[in-house]
């Protein structure tokens, strides 16, 4: 029997879900279809994961742990006209003509679901298998903060009010809420509704929301998503709202502030949240999720945390699982899902394994339920599109291991501010052996000596790397990933 949907979906939901599945496993019976869905929190690097993966397989990159293309099997990809025709098409092209052109930059941040559709050609190895196969993927781009918001379908606007108050006055949130908070103590929740003071506590949330994102900061857990990506949503009424401190406050009046504020804090949920899950995110087969640890760890434990309870909370709202027939046909369950810690090319490799096991250590409650469930789930260090090389810099008798790279214009170091052109070489510390020390609240030893201990890690943004016509991006650990996702449809 297949597991008990979640509390907040209805009938109409399950119902959905099935005709949608069903229609899904009658067209891929015979051209077999894989749902990848890319997902992280804002600056993983979505966007780059998508389009160096599309580049490799298309060009064919060097991929040695991607098998079916390391034997010489794929017989070649190429991209394909996408299924829906109301989801945005993933802008391939221009992303990479943003990382590859004269003036290479990162691409902008992932502020809406996209959909990118590549057909594989391949040579089965199966014992009775004769003649080219294909596989088509479908490639399902979209914010990690939508996740963060389908945990609000089970709550109430003040359960939400009560839980978004409670944190905003935890650690560094205390400071960047103040401007929020004096509003608040402004406002009678059984005052008459005004637009006016509905739009102001919106902006001052959103600020506070949109300053938690600061690298300062770097925190994770912010929903609503919407208001950190509103889209073509701005300004409407389902993102005008503001949790409000209803501590002394009884049930909603009609035509109260309060009232006014619970009425477009459903709609935000049942409008915006609940379609995203039912039209989109129930029908993924294989699920990776990008983390930028390194920001985390820059910003000290309590990001760490942070990032801890996104991770955790984002799982929650994956349907994991392995599939039986039953549920392949009519409610399909995420197979395996990849947790990777991106940017892996800045550090040396030397603490790549580190970066693994702080990213398991950070995801370990929601590893254990997913396996529990039958879901396959690893652990990847990556860098998609590698930025820099590595090297060794003599300082006296000691021999750093470091890493060379262009910085982005205007990275600083000390109080040397970089130009976006010179080259340097950074020695950029080593993580701790043991990953629990970036949740106690430690700092981390550069040197195994100890000679930097006490020093913080800051870890400098570099540009993509210059590449010769034909190039294909350089990256860590992408063909690990892939052999993850897909290597088994390709067998």
């Amino acid at each position: 029997m297949p597991p008990p949907p979640p509390s907040w979906m209805s009938v109409f939901d399950e119902a959905l879900i099935a005709a949608r599945s069903l229609a899904g496993f009658a067209s891929s019976t015979f051209n077999p279809t894989v749902r990848l869905g890319v997902t992280g929190l804002s600056r993983a690097g979505k966007t780059v994961f998508i389009t160096a993966l599309v580049q490799a397989l298309i060009e064919g990159g060097r991929l040695p742990v991607f098998r079916a293309q390391a034997e010489g099997r794929v017989a070649g990809a190429y991209l394909s006209p996408q299924p829906d025709d109301t989801v945005p098409r993933f802008d391939y092209e221009t992303h990479l003509a943003d990382l590859s052109g004269t003036d290479r930059h990162w691409p902008d941040s992932t502020r809406q679901i996209s959909e990118l559709r590549l057909v594989i050609d391949f040579q089965s190895n199966r014992r009775f298998a004769s003649g080219m196969s294909r596989l088509t993927l479908d490639i399902v781009d979209y914010p990690g903060e939508w996740l963060l918001d389908l945990p609000l379908l089970n709550m109430s606007y003040a359960e939400w009010s009560a839980q978004t108050l409670a944190a905003s006055r935890e650690g560094s949130r205390l400071g960047i809420a103040g401007p929020w908070h004096a509003f608040l103590s402004s406002l009678d929740p059984s005052a008459a509704e005004s637009e006016a003071l509905a739009r102001e506590a919106a902006a001052l949330f959103t600020a506070y929301l949109r300053a938690g994102r600061d690298e300062r900061f770097a925190l994770s857990t912010l929903p609503p998503g919407r208001f950190l990506m509103p889209g073509d949503l701005e300004g409407s009424p389902a993102l005008t709202f503001s949790p409000l401190d209803l501590s002394q406050a009884g049930e909603a009046r009609p035509g109260s502030l309060q009232a006014m504020m619970e009425r477009r804090y459903e709609a935000y949920k049942h409008k915006i949240v609940r379609p995203f899950f039912t039209q989109h995110f129930a029908q993924l087969d294989r699920q990776i999720v990008l983390v930028d640890a390194l920001s985390a760890l820059n910003a000290g434990p309590q990001a760490v945390h942070d990032l801890e309870t996104a991770l955790t909370s984002v799982l929650s709202a994956f349907r994991v699982g392995s599939n039986s027939w039953w549920s392949a046909i009519f409610r399909p369950r995420i197979q395996k899902i990849l947790f990777a810690a991106t940017k892996a090319d800045h550090l040396h490799h030397t603490s790549h394994d580190r970066l693994e096991a702080i990213l398991r250590k950070m995801a370990d409650g929601a590893i254990k339920r997913a396996s529990f469930s039958g879901a396959a789930v690893d652990v990847v260090a990556l860098a998609s599109v590698r930025a820099t090389r590595e090297a060794t810099v003599k300082q006296g008798r000691q021999a750093l291991p470091c890493i060379i790279g262009t910085p982005l214009a205007g990275e600083r170091s000390a109080d040397e501010v970089f130009d976006g052109e010179s080259e340097i070489a950074v020695f950029p510390g080593e993580l701790p052996e043991n990953p629990n020390a970036v949740f106690a609240g430690g700092t981390f030893a550069g040197l195994e000596n100890g000679q930097r201990d006490g020093v913080d890690y800051r870890f400098i943004r570099f540009r993509p790397p210059k590449l010769e016509d034909g190039q294909i991006f350089p990256h860590i650990r992408l063909d690990r990933a892939l052999q993850f996702l897909i290597g088994d449809k390709l067998a």
